[in-house]
């Protein structure tokens, strides 16, 4: 198949019968507008609802688009007190869409995109959807990866290390133009590479507002969702990758929460952010911050110029969206430096 936004119903149906339990006949497919990377789908049928998740077409760049490490990350992740959604089938590369896909269950509750939450009518629900996301993050990185059978779910060493030579191959690999920003960044990430301090957890990779789903009725945490980029690497990666996310510009689409002023809406200052999740994890203060923000940065800026050469090469899973991402490149690249300039 060469688009992305198509499944093949009549192919599809029945192998999804066969294979899921309680599926019945299927009677819809619709394709859910956001997402970059893996293609995700609405799955109606007579048995219920249910979400499909796939590679998206074409060639794609080795290791990435791993369906099957989210099928086994989110299946370990039901004993612990992580909520993620029920894993119910993985198929295989020679799948009735020519690619690999999996089927998780269908939950029903609230996914907020602007980490402002403007809609959201008092200061205490903001304060609670914060509380839980930072309760959550810490609960995942407390996860016993030998209880589970994670132990092997990265590899061992330095993960900034390794994560840092595996960004700069991809966006290397991916890269459309000398963006001398990122040139400064690379560089500067090497020279500034912190020691291994032998901290290992799980990390989810993307961990942000819009990739939480919360309940319909109160503001408890429901289900983390979009684990590809999950991996066993240092948690300070994901705490910093969210505290990222806020110093984006709000009026930009990044929805970050740069400019916000956080207090007078009752969302937590980074630093007490940073302080609770500490707190919950028995940890003391964290030390070479600003590399891990600044690392956080630098990955966005890989990830998305992976999005924008996709949408050159008609690969993309929002193509129109993706395109716009060349010029978000440069934008990150740029916001890290004076950063790291900062100090």
């Amino acid at each position: 198949m060469s688009d992305a936004n198509t499944l093949d119903a009549a192919a599809l149906g029945p192998y999804l019968a066969r294979h899921v339990p309680g599926f019945g006949s299927l009677t819809g497919i619709v394709k859910f507008k956001t997402g970059q990377s893996n293609p995700t789908y609405l799955i109606e049928a007579t048995g219920g609802k249910f979400v499909l998740r796939a590679k998206p077409p074409g060639e794609l760049l080795k290791s990435a688009h791993a369906v099957d490490r989210e099928y086994r990350v989110m299946k370990a992740l039901e004993q612990t007190p992580v909520p993620a959604p029920r894993m119910l089938h993985l198929s295989g590369e020679d799948s009735p869409i020519g690619r690999q896909f999996l089927v998780m269950e269908f939950l029903d509750g609230r996914i907020f995109w602007d980490p402002a939450l403007a809609e959201l009518a008092t200061n205490g629900e903001r304060a609670a959807i914060y509380d839980a996301m930072n309760r959550t993050l810490a609960d995942l990185h407390n996860v016993d990866i030998d209880a589970v059978g994670l132990a092997d779910y990265g590899r061992p060493g330095n993960y900034f290390e390794r994560q840092l030579a595996r960004w700069s191959s991809q966006y290397k690999a991916s890269e459309t133009g000398a963006i001398e920003a990122m040139d400064r960044l690379m560089a500067w990430l090497e020279q500034n590479l912190p020691a291994d301090d032998g901290m290992v957890s799980l990390v989810h990779g993307d961990y942000r507002l819009d990739n939480v789903m919360i309940a319909r009725d109160s503001e408890k945490l429901i289900a983390v969702l979009d684990w590809e980029l999950s991996t066993l690497g240092h948690p300070f990666a994901d705490l910093a990758y969210q505290c990222m996310q806020w110093r984006l510009p709000h009026d930009s689409g990044f929805r970050g929460l740069g400019g916000i002023d956080r207090q007078a809406i009752g969302l937590p200052s980074e630093r007490d952010y940073v302080d609770a999740y500490c707190r919950r994890r028995g940890i003391g203060p964290i030390d070479n911050w600003v590399f891990y923000l600044a690392f956080s940065f630098f990955r966005l800026a890989a990830i998305l110029q992976g999005v924008y050469k996709r949408s050159l090469d008609g690969n993309a899973s929002n193509p129109e969206r993706g395109q716009t991402f060349g010029a978000a490149v440069k934008l990150i690249a740029a916001e890290a430096v004076a950063l790291i300039e900062r100090g």
